[in-house]
């Protein structure tokens, strides 16, 4: 594999939604290969947020997406060795892994979240999310503050 990119993976979309975005999620939902476990939290969690969302005047899949979409972050630090120093360089997230490091964010703070089970946990993680509120969402805030606090060091790029 030395200097050779891996080729990308095309996911089917999921059954419900027919979204492939949907099917990532649920992969990086999944513990111990139980897809279809994982599975039935996220349509349980959707159903919750329908539930309780219906002021709103979009679906479940909607606020998931903008939920997500609120807790992506745009810049991210790397440590960066000049000389003897260790630097926190600010860079900018690759589209990929931007989805990537929001999906894993709320995955990881609904499992923190207190609440019965993984489906109410998730579901409230979303809507604190929509809601620019929530655990994902200050770790976002976090690391652009951490970016903004670094910047000095931004020529040290690579």
């Amino acid at each position: 594999m030395r200097k050779t990119t891996p080729k990308i993976r095309r996911l089917l979309p999921d059954p419900k939604y027919k979204d492939t975005l949907v099917t990532r999620f649920v992969n990086n939902l999944m513990m111990g290969g139980k897809k279809s476990q994982s599975l039935t939290i996220f349509y349980g969690a959707m159903e919750i947020v329908e539930e309780k969302m219906k002021s709103e005047d979009k679906s479940a899949l909607e606020i998931w997406k903008k939920a997500l979409e609120n807790i992506t972050p745009a810049v991210e630090v790397k440590s960066r060795r000049v000389g003897g120093a260790t630097f926190q360089v600010p860079m900018e997230v690759r589209p990929d892994r931007k989805v990537s490091i929001s999906m894993k964010n709320m995955i990881l703070y609904s499992r923190k979240r207190a609440g019965k089970s993984m489906s109410e946990k998730l579901a409230a993680e979303i809507m604190a999310a929509y809601k620019e509120e929530g655990g994902a969402f200050k770790k976002k805030e976090e690391t652009h503050r951490m970016a903004e606090a670094n910047k000095a060091f931004a020529h040290f790029r690579f």
